[in-house]
């Protein structure tokens, strides 16, 4: 009898190990500690970072006095090039490509004459194209007068998507189009429906939903990228901490999600089409103590994903298993 007892307690915690839907999940991501070869580049806090899958490189802007803006690196690691001239403080960057040419844009949330600025450079640096007034933070009245834009996210198509701002008074989603004209605005400063409080970052998934990071209230909304009406919001997963950053995985099965605050590296399960439901943590990668996370971009060829850490002052890489 004693020996059965022995059994059922054995069977119990094998069942635990290995069926507990608490343990442990299957490990998705490894950092990939040989990124990049020559980390003494990073000077500044690095505070955001795009992949250009197509054509293997990886931007990322930092600040501080006297610092490079914009380093570039290759997906190996190994540093290339970097440029400086018109970025004041880079929040946000965003690499566009076409059939015929590439282009990096970046939301520059500086005070100074070149701030409260979205901006479209060459992929060497040189400025094509300035959206706002440069030096003049503005009111949520007027399309293209940013205060503290926070992210861009730009379609094959052109059309461009805009959080503003990173703690200015404007708290809106804008959609332009190609041609920079305003196609719908949406968002007021509060925690109703629609409304923001610090919209820090936004992406656009394959079925036509616009993905935004409501930092300051805590949860992520979804609009509707033709209308711009409101679909529903995630706010389950960040009891303890905001949204920092909002990307998809490279088939769009998850979406990645940095909380600064708790250092840590949220994978969530994207919903079907027609469907918001609520947010389900598929797993979580936890960072070092300060380390920061701020914005993070997807590798939509191989998949790997890219930390942009203000704590550490670094950019880190981590690979799919």
């Amino acid at each position: 009898e004693f020996d059965y007892y022995i059994f059922i307690l054995y069977f119990q915690v094998l069942k635990a190990e290995y069926f507990s839907p608490w343990r442990g999940e299957q490990q998705m991501y490894k950092l990939d500690i040989g990124w990049p070869k020559t980390p003494e580049h990073f000077t500044g806090q690095t505070f955001c970072v795009a992949v250009d899958s197509l054509h293997g490189l990886v931007y990322i802007g930092q600040r501080g006095d006297n610092v490079p803006k914009v380093l570039v690196f290759s997906e190996e690691g190994y540093f290339l090039y970097a440029w400086n001239d018109t970025v004041e403080m880079p929040h946000g960057i965003f690499v566009w490509n076409t059939a015929i040419e590439s282009s990096v844009w970046i939301t520059d949330v500086g005070t100074g004459k070149y701030g409260h600025t979205v901006k479209q450079y060459s992929p060497l640096g040189k400025l094509m194209q300035v959206l706002g007034t440069p030096g003049n933070a503005g009111s949520s009245l007027i399309p293209l007068q940013f205060d503290q834009p926070a992210e861009i996210f730009v379609e094959e198509t052109g059309e461009i998507y805009v959080v503003d701002g990173d703690g200015g008074m404007n708290n809106r989603l804008l959609k332009l189009s190609d041609d920079y004209k305003e196609i719908w605005l949406t968002g007021t400063n509060g925690s109703g429906i629609g409304q923001f409080k610090i919209p820090h970052s936004v992406t656009v998934d394959a079925f036509g939903r616009v993905w935004v990071a409501d930092r300051g209230n805590k949860r992520i909304q979804v609009f509707d990228k033709v209308t711009g009406e409101w679909l529903g919001s995630w706010s389950g997963c960040f009891s303890e901490d905001g949204p920092y950053s909002v990307r998809f995985t490279a088939e769009y099965k998850y979406l990645i999600v940095a909380q600064l605050n708790i250092n840590r590296l949220a994978i969530l399960a994207a919903p079907p089409v027609g469907s918001i439901g609520d947010c389900v943590v598929v797993h979580s990668v936890q960072l070092a103590d300060e380390t920061k996370p701020h914005l993070v971009d997807v590798d939509m060829r191989s998949g790997a994903v890219y930390v942009a850490e203000i704590g550490a002052q670094q950019v880190q890489k981590y690979v799919p298993l």
